[in-house]
């Protein structure tokens, strides 16, 4: 059986924290191959609106050159609106028949599951992987979801820091991969 693994996220910007979350992700969850989902926008926030998809998915395709399991799924950013996991869980269950599907989430959203779209289908298509923020607490998994959480590399930083930092001009090498920061710094992004 293929594990597959799908790790969904506005990426806005990708950073060195969700880079460190697929190794842990490839090695502990057995994974063949791990897809990164940027939504076009979030459902859970409104009021937030990302950098445009094109621009997330360069730089995810900058973060993850080298992890040849690593793959950019472009098919939220290209339905547009708002996403929602069910319809992107439902491709790839018909993609990947007979495949154990993991999707990721941050731990703190673990509880929040049984509000998402249509949450009874997302329960039976994927098992959840809880991924540890520094200093969180244990993922809690409302029934009828099946889950773990990660083990790995914790890395306590966020997008929303990473955006607070570029708009106040510092620097953020340090906090995504290489290559990013300077094309995060040429396409201008994040600056106003």
């Amino acid at each position: 059986m293929q594990n597959v693994g799908i790790y969904g996220g506005s990426f806005d910007p990708v950073h060195l924290g969700h880079v460190l979350v697929a190794q842990a992700a490839i090695e502990e969850l057995e994974l063949e191959r791990l897809f990164f989902i940027p939504a076009a926008q979030s459902p859970f926030k409104p009021d937030h609106q990302p950098a445009p998809g094109d621009l997330r998915l360069q730089f995810l395709r900058l973060a993850l050159a080298g992890m040849p399991r690593c793959e950019v799924d472009d098919q939220e950013v290209r339905r547009g609106g708002i996403s929602y996991t069910v319809d992107s869980l439902r491709e790839y269950a018909g993609r990947f028949p007979g495949a154990k599907l993991f999707y990721l989430i941050g731990a703190d959203n673990a509880t929040k599951l049984h509000e998402w779209r249509d949450p009874d289908i997302l329960a039976q298509l994927a098992e959840f992987v809880a991924v540890p923020r520094p200093g969180g607490g244990p993922a809690v998994f409302p029934k009828p979801f099946r889950g773990r959480t990660l083990k790995g590399f914790p890395f306590g930083v966020s997008s929303s820091e990473i955006r607070a930092r570029l708009k106040e001009d510092l620097p953020v090498s340090n906090l995504v991969p290489a290559g990013v920061a300077g094309a995060i710094r040429a396409s201008g992004t994040y600056r106003s």
